[in-house]
Formats: C-alpha cells, structure tokens, sequence
C-alpha cells in the first residue's frame, strides 16, 4: 500500500514536518505571484476594518443625536466630518471607495494564490510521473498500478485544497480576522481580551478535530485507490467476468469499497459540522458578553457612542472569518494527508545505475558467472550458481516449468532486474560497469503481454527512440514480423488509430506489431519471451523463418511454451527450481531421454501444452 494507516485510528505517526516544508518549497518557486496574492488579500482584510471604522460617524449624521465629544483630527477635518452634511457626503463616498478596493484585493489574492496552487500541482504531477519512470521495476511489482494511479490523479489533486482553496481562506480571513482584532484593541484593549477569552477553547477543537480530518481523508483516498482497482480490472477482464458469471461479485466487491469511501466522506462531513456549530457558539457567547460589558461606562474607558457602535460592528464581523478559518481546517488536513502519499512516492530510491561504460559496436556475447540471485535480501534463491555462455549470434531457447527462473534469467540480461556483482559479463563487460540505458539501447525485448499505446500503428512500432525511424524501415519490420499484410489492410495502413490497448485487433496481430518494434531497434541482442504465443500456426512459421535469418547476427534469447518453436534453436538450456539442469541441441537432448524428451514427448504424444512459462 501507498499510503498505509491504522483503519481503527488515527495513524501511528504525525505528519512530518518535512511535509509542509516541502509544500512551501513548490511555493517558493512562484513566490511573485504568491506575493501578489498576499498583497491582495492584505488589502481586502484592511477594507474590512475601515468598513466598521465608518460606524463611528454614523450617529453624527442625524441632526436630532448629539454630536461627538471626541477630538476629530485634522483630516477629518478637512472632509468636513464635523458636520452632519459632511458626514453623509463622506459616508456613501468612503462605503464605494472601501468595496472597490476589496473587489481589487480580492481578485488579486484568489487569482494569483489559484494560479501559484495549479502550478503546484502541475509540478507535483511532474515530479512523481516523471520519478516513476525512473524507479526500479521491483516498486511495481510491490505497488498495485491502481494505487498509482490514484495517486497521481486523485491524490495530487486533493493538494489544491491546502494549496488553494484552504489557504485562500487561510490568508484572507486569517489577515481579516488579525486586521479585526488589531482595530478592536486599538479602539478599547481591556474589551478585546475579554472577547478573546474563548481562543483557547476554539484552539482545542480545532487540534481535535484535526487529527480527524487527517485519519478519514486518508482513508477515502485508500477508497479511492480501491475503487480505481475494482474499475480497472472489470474493464481489463470483462469477457473473463461475464465467462464465468463473475458479475454479482464484482458489483458487491465494488459497492464494498464505494460503501466505505461513502462512510469515511460522512464520518469527515460529521467532524466538520459538529466543530463549526460549537466555534461559532463560542464566538457569539463571547460577543454577547461583549455587548452586556460594552455598555459598563468604567470598560467603555470614554467611548462616545460612535466609537462603541464601530467596535461592535468590527466584532461582529469577526464572526464569519472565524468561522470560514473553522471549516478550512478539512481541506488542509485533507491535502496535507494526499501531499504525504505523494512524497513517499518521491522518497523512493530510484534505479541504481552506477556504470559508466557506454557500449559501442556491441557483439552480443553474454556469460553468467556463478549468478545465484533472489527478489528479497536472505529469501530464496531464484537461480542458482548459472554458469552460462552464450555466444554472439547465438539461438538459445529456455525451456522449463513455471516458476523455473527463465523470465528472471533474461529481465538481468535486459537490465530490468540488477544482477549480483561479477556474475553476468555483455561483451566480457561487467553488467554492473555499464550505463543502464546504454545496455537497454542494445537489446530489444518482446514480452509474453503485448502492449500497444493508443496511438497510430507506426508509432506503436516506431516507439520511443524508434521515432526517427523511416517509414520505409518501419514497413520493412513490419513486413519481417508478418505484420504487413493485416497493417496495408486496414483503412488508414499505418496510420491506423489504435484503441486502448489494441483491443480493435486480435491477439495473433498485436504480437506481431510488438514483434515489429523490436525488429525495427535491431538490437544485436533479442529476447522473445513467449513472444509467438498468441500467433497462429501460419503466422507463427512465418515468424519463425524471419527469427531465424535474425539470428544469424543476433544473440536470441527465447522462452517458449510450444517446443516446437525451439527445434532450430542452437542450443537449448533446460531449466528447472532456478537451475541447468540439461543443455545441448534439440537432437541432442532427446536422444539424452531426460528432462527436456520427457517434457518433449508429453506435450506432443498428449497434444496438450506442457506446464511452462
């Protein structure tokens, strides 16, 4: 699991630091625009204290109250605030100019502070895409792809609400509620401490229910990875569901999960809606008491009637700020939660590659030294002291049970998987002394799974750095995998859009455009792992004649299932619990009658498939 947590409580470690700061950094990056948007919000904070400030002259402007006794200064003065005439000029006037300078505040903060969150997000996205592309294949097959994928869509996005959203409120009705209170202890300090009595009590609800947003946002976003799960295997395996009558069971299997993202979403809606009601109780107890207070001449400390009504209205649009910083609160726990599962992605070591040999005018000879390898420190060995040398040009066929280690022999060969130092030699060259992608250059690799991209047919087999290629050489690859005939068929040729996956082709058509592709690379080593498994019986011998003009300067590793694929082999290396335990050509083995006539004999006598990879 990506991102791990106790479903009975709150996970067993708090966020790390590390996470925040690492948030900021992103931030950093765009800090003139996220300084603009401070700016911003600064000045639609201030905007709301001036609008309360605007109370104290209201009382002067009614000709049957009594006039203020305070000392006016000398600008007000000179906007004739001393009159009752003045005053209802100056009000309409001041009350326009206050809420465009809001407006002009609030555009400035929510666009810019939008713009810094997007380009967060962005990069995050970046990062961790293109950090997967450089992690070692064993985080795959430790991770289910639909967590994965999870995490770069829902998780990243989830990183807006406290990049965003949360911190748009954060900021603008943190700065509001601090240019608030900075007004009420300027207008009377002994009244504001009394009011801010209850901040202690809001503090510890908000602590509390931080920890819960945290634990359940953590567990919609496993939900999610759930239902990506669910989703992802029916429309991968539809025709295996319906075969076998699977339907009831996926539909339960994914109604659990959506049942349990439903209840996490409502157990975090509860934790939200019960703290927001009690804060602003609070809030409103507090301003009450600061109404009962206010009128007591010794606290009101020569408040003329003006100045208290502006202090009550500052006070009172505490109240909506506050409670907007209140609710924030889930979507900041919500997205601090989403930014840690994106990080341990981008914590995770990336490929070794410590070679800095670069191969040139490779031969193709390969040779295993006393290579005894397992998947997991001190587990069980996979292979097991293979010694092995396969001579440039060379046909060699593997061939054994399932579970043999034939798959894991040719992914080192393909430097997919590291092998043990001093054990396996490309070109008499130390596999570990080369550059990774210098040695994958150099070999090409068709795997028992086709996979196409939704792409065109050229550009399936003239993947990658294949791109240059000539659309000459990629219907000459395509004419040696037999691929060109069905390809001339189609309505745009080459140019044929492909849909997911290739499903609009059968399964005999994909393999041959994938064995097009490692054509087209003419990488002097070729591994083909059950790579004609999905071809039929004609296909499948015309296949056979190109791999055998190939093979004439190329080193071919094959895995096959069906031994009648391998009779031209060189040599054949029979494999059994991660060991040779036979080698020679195909004449020569079954005249040994051992292991490999036996499995010959089996499968042909029976007319059934021999249990292989």
């Amino acid at each position: 699991m990506i991102q791990p947590f106790d479903t009975d409580g709150v996970p067993g470690t708090q966020p790390r630091p590390s996470t925040y700061r690492r948030l900021l950094a992103y931030v950093w990056t765009l800090w003139p625009a996220f300084a603009i948007s401070i700016v911003g919000f600064v000045l639609y904070a201030l905007t709301q204290s001036a609008f309360a400030s605007l109370m104290q002259y209201l009382p002067n402007a009614f000709d049957t109250m009594p006039a203020s006794q305070r000392q006016l200064s000398d600008w007000e003065l000179s906007l004739g605030l001393d009159t009752a005439e003045g005053i209802r000029l100056f009000l309409p006037i001041a009350l326009v100019t206050i809420v465009a300078f809001r407006e002009i505040g609030s555009y400035l903060g929510g666009y810019y502070i939008t713009f810094v969150a997007r380009n967060v997000v962005y990069q995050l996205r970046q990062d961790l895409f293109m950090h997967l592309t450089r992690l070692p294949v064993s985080f795959f097959a430790n991770h289910n792809s639909s967590e994965i994928i999870a995490v770069i869509t829902f998780n990243v996005e989830q990183v807006t609400s406290a990049t965003s959203n949360a911190i748009k409120t954060l900021i603008r009705e943190g700065l509001t509620v601090a240019a608030l209170l900075g007004y009420l202890f300027y207008v009377n300090w002994k009244l504001s401490l009394l009011f801010l009595a209850v901040a202690p009590l809001i503090g510890l609800i908000i602590t509390f229910t931080s920890k819960r947003f945290k634990k359940y946002s953590q567990r919609i976003q496993t939900s999610v990875g759930g239902l990506t799960q669910v989703v992802s295997e029916v429309t991968r395996g539809l025709l295996v569901m319906r075969s076998f009558g699977g339907e009831d069971y996926e539909r339960e299997r994914f109604s659990r999960h959506n049942s349990y993202s439903l209840t996490q979403d409502l157990k975090l809606a509860r934790a939200n809606e019960i703290s927001l009601p009690i804060i602003q109780l609070l809030t409103f107890v507090s301003l009450a008491v600061l109404f009962w207070l206010g009128l007591d001449p010794t606290l009101r400390a020569g408040m003329d009637e003006g100045q208290f009504l502006s202090y009550v209205t500052a006070a009172s649009l505490v109240a909506k700020p506050l409670r907007q910083l209140t609710s924030v609160n889930a979507g900041i726990q919500r997205g601090l939660a989403a930014a840690e599962s994106v990080f341990e992605i981008l914590d995770e070591n990336l490929e070794t590659n410590n070679g800095l040999e670069r191969l040139s005018g490779l031969r193709g000879d390969v040779e295993f030294r006393n290579l005894s390898f397992s998947y997991q420190k001190d587990g069980k060995p996979v292979l097991k002291q293979i010694n092995l040398k396969i001579n440039a040009g060379e046909t060699v066929a593997l061939v054994g049970r399932s579970g043999a280690g034939k798959s894991t022999l040719v992914n080192l060969v393909a430097g997919f998987i590291p092998a043990p130092v001093g054990t396996l030699f490309i070109d008499r060259v130390p596999e570990e002394e080369i550059q990774l992608d210098s040695l994958r250059r150099h070999v090409a690799v068709v795997n028992q799974q086709t996979v196409l991209f939704e792409t065109s047919i050229e550009n399936n087999i003239a993947y990658g750095e294949l791109r240059s290629s000539s659309r000459e050489a990629v219907e000459q690859a395509a004419a040696q995998a037999n691929a060109l005939e069905f390809i001339r068929r189609l309505p745009d040729g080459l140019d044929t859009s492909l849909d997911e996956d290739g499903a609009d082709l059968s399964g005999g058509q994909r393999q041959r455009l994938a064995i097009a592709r490692a054509f087209l690379k003419e990488a002097p080593i070729l591994i083909l792992d059950e790579a004609t498994s999905a071809l039929d019986s004609q296909s499948e011998q015309l296949v056979q004649a190109s791999l055998q003009t190939l093979s004439d300067y190329r080193t071919t590793l094959i895995i096959a299932h069906r031994l009648s694929t391998i009779e031209n082999a060189d040599r054949v290396v029979v494999m059994d619990d991660g060991q040779i335990i036979e080698t020679g050509t195909h004449r020569e083995l079954l005249s040994a009658d051992g292991y490999y006539a036996q499995l010959y004999h089996r499968q042909f006598n029976t007319g059934a498939t021999a249990e292989m990879e």
